[in-house]
């Protein structure tokens, strides 16, 4: 974006409060026939422009001015990154048996997560993808769930998402100023019986030409 064009986080922060709550879902507890539960007890993100910085709202910078040396000089360098969201995941079974005879579980249990799906939509119902929203899509991921719990890493916001539309006419102020959507991540896997399980979460994105970090 150009230097004129920085738009500062307080600035867009304060037209996207009401759209900025993110929330984890625990969707639908039944899981078919498999007698253990994926839960999503954790749902972050970070912007790929400032990775060390992850929160329950990403602010996702759809271009980021890098400073480069070329010969002696000093130039800024138009950048996109993808936009990295870590999961905290970890199951419970169905049946915890009875008072004083609490069921416990067993390695048969555990759940292997091997897919995801994330898709946007915005609040106000404008949900046309390349229109109004980027394009869903499907992504692989590959961890076992046990009873202690694991953060598993995958992309929240691609690449290729910031070089379409409607988020490429977000840079330099080309278009809109920014965009607020909500993601909805689903995850799919099985247990260790074969059955398939899945659960789905949600986190805020809010897209825009955003300052660049120091």
């Amino acid at each position: 974006m150009s230097m004129n064009g920085t738009i500062s986080r307080t600035t867009i922060a304060l037209g996207l409060l009401t759209a900025a709550m993110s929330a984890a879902s625990c969707g639908d507890t039944s899981q078919g026939k498999s007698p253990s539960i994926l839960q999503i007890d954790s749902l972050v993100a970070a912007s790929g422009a400032d990775p060390g910085k992850s929160n329950g709202t990403l602010a996702s910078d759809v271009v980021t001015l890098v400073t480069q040396t070329v010969g002696t000089e000093s130039v800024k360098v138009p950048t996109i990154y993808e936009d990295i969201a870590t999961a905290g995941l970890k199951f419970m079974i169905k049946d915890m048996g009875n008072p004083g005879g609490e069921a416990s579980p067993t390695k048969n249990n555990n759940i292997v997560v091997n897919r995801y799906r994330v898709a946007y939509k915005r609040a106000d119902g404008r949900n046309v993808q390349g229109v109004d929203v980027p394009y869903a899509f499907d992504g692989a991921v590959t961890a076992t769930i046990d009873d202690s719990g694991k953060l598993v890493s995958f992309a929240l916001v691609r690449i290729q998402a910031k070089q379409e539309q409607p988020l490429k006419a977000l840079a330099g102020g080309g278009g809109r100023v920014a965009i607020a959507t909500i993601a909805d991540v689903t995850f799919y896997g099985h247990d260790m019986a074969g059955n398939p399980v899945q659960q789905t979460g949600s986190i805020s994105i809010n897209f825009a030409d955003w300052g660049d970090p120091e």
